[in-house]
């Protein structure tokens, strides 16, 4: 039963680590909390759709990197 516990968690990592390779791939890279803070005190309400792809993306990507290390503890 354990080494199918094994087999399981490997397939979700190389599924996790395959998605969060193609988040900097994109037309809108994910950024970082920094650069989020940054851009929305710079852009004064313009680009609000780039900004909310931005957000999108590192929301995804927080939420992958949670998903993996709950999976490995």
């Amino acid at each position: 039963m354990k080494n199918t516990k094994n087999i399981k968690t490997m397939s979700y990592n190389k599924y996790i680590d395959d998605e969060l390779s193609k988040l900097d791939r994109g037309i809108v890279a994910t950024p970082t909390q920094e650069y989020l803070d940054s851009f929305a005190e710079a852009n004064n309400g313009s680009n609000d759709f780039l900004l909310m792809q931005l957000a999108k993306n590192y929301g995804y990507q927080l939420a992958l990197i949670n998903m993996k290390n709950k999976i490995n503890e």
